[in-house]
């Protein structure tokens, strides 16, 4: 796994040397039936990023998630003050 952040995006990527996914059912986005490929593109087109995978028969597969900086990065909220008012206030 890698994992990289910069001031421009959030880069994870995932890589095995496993049996691959055949470049038909690649092009295709997935097998008739299977929600793996689709679920995922789906979920990081959701979260605001694009997700990349590059994978052949025999040779592995390489899957990388990039969010930009603006929706990865949350800014820090200021503290939120509750205020109770008691009997007799006002």
């Amino acid at each position: 796994m890698d994992i990289h952040y910069d001031e421009r995006r959030l880069r994870i990527g995932v890589k095995d040397n496993g049996s691959g996914i055949d470049t038909q059912i690649l092009s295709a986005g997935g097998r008739t039936g299977h929600h793996g490929l689709p679920g995922m593109y789906e979920r990081a087109t959701v979260a605001g990023g694009k997700l990349a995978v590059r994978s052949e028969l025999r040779s592995g597969t390489e899957i990388e998630l990039t969010i930009p900086a603006s929706i990865a990065y949350t800014r820090p909220q200021p503290a939120r003050r509750l205020l109770f008012l008691g009997k007799g206030a006002g």
